[in-house]
């Protein structure tokens, strides 16, 4: 989701940065029909020669490959998108701190769009096995250690004055909305977009400390929307609202 909604921001004017995990699709390329629904678009567009000896793209997917390669070089050139690519858990933690402490000059126009939980776990590195570990040692038991809960830092230290939001992806639709209430609270959130496995690309819920909005696709628009594009068109009209209301702080 992130990705799309990069691109939407930065339609509305936004400058972007962005941490990518390896492995990932990146901004643009996912974002237009057809290739947003097809599970992997990057095998699914291309496809060789008739004599095998070079790569093409096929004609369906022709217009949206150079739209999405026409946008994302448009958007690097401008200054709009800068990608900043992370393996480890450690590069991320400390990326998301210097992009924070840098913003933290901007006060309330900076916006972070946490998407995802990069990991809920990880291997501290003074447990970590310095060579290959061989597999004739036999059963493998492998304690991980819980990732530090990083919002409140940011919240509290790194960019006290952003508009800060966050995710809360649930499987049972009964508690989503308490947990995502609770994830406001707790963290000190502008807005938390709450949103169930088996629906989140059709509709998301925000909360925010006065009410619950719910966010859908437009249905009439087919394929050709995203649940993504009403949601930026929210997150950007209240993210201005709280720049006019803190401007004093900037």
């Amino acid at each position: 989701m992130n990705f799309m909604v990069s691109e939407f921001a930065m339609d509305k004017g936004n400058i972007i940065e962005e941490e990518d995990g390896d492995g990932e699709i990146q901004s643009f390329f996912n974002s237009a029909p057809p290739l947003r629904n097809n599970d992997d678009p990057l095998l699914q567009c291309f496809q060789l020669t008739d004599d095998e000896s070079h790569i093409k793209v096929q004609d369906s997917y022709s217009e949206a490959v150079k739209r999405a390669i026409a946008d994302h070089h448009s958007a690097v050139k401008n200054g709009f998108l800068l990608k900043l690519p992370f393996t480890t858990i450690f590069e991320y933690l400390q990326m998301l701190r210097m992009i924070a402490i840098s913003f933290n000059k901007h006060g309330p126009n900076a916006m972070f769009y946490l998407a995802a939980a990069v990991s809920d776990f990880y291997v501290p590195w003074q447990t970590m096995a310095e060579h290959k570990i061989e597999s004739a040692s036999g059963p493998l038991n492998m304690q991980l250690a819980q990732v530090p809960k990083m919002l409140p830092v940011l919240r509290q230290h790194w960019a006290p004055k952003a508009f800060l939001i966050s995710f809360k992806l649930e499987t049972d639709s009964k508690i989503l909305l308490k947990k995502a209430a609770a994830a406001l609270e707790k963290y000190k959130m502008d807005m938390v977009v709450a949103n169930e496995l088996s629906t989140r690309k059709e509709e998301v819920v925000v909360v925010t400390r006065t009410e619950n909005i719910r966010v859908r696709r437009d249905m009439n628009l087919g394929v050709d929307d995203d649940v993504e594009h009403p949601l930026i068109q929210l997150l950007v009209q209240r993210h201005s609202t709280h720049i006019n209301t803190n401007s004093d702080l900037c």
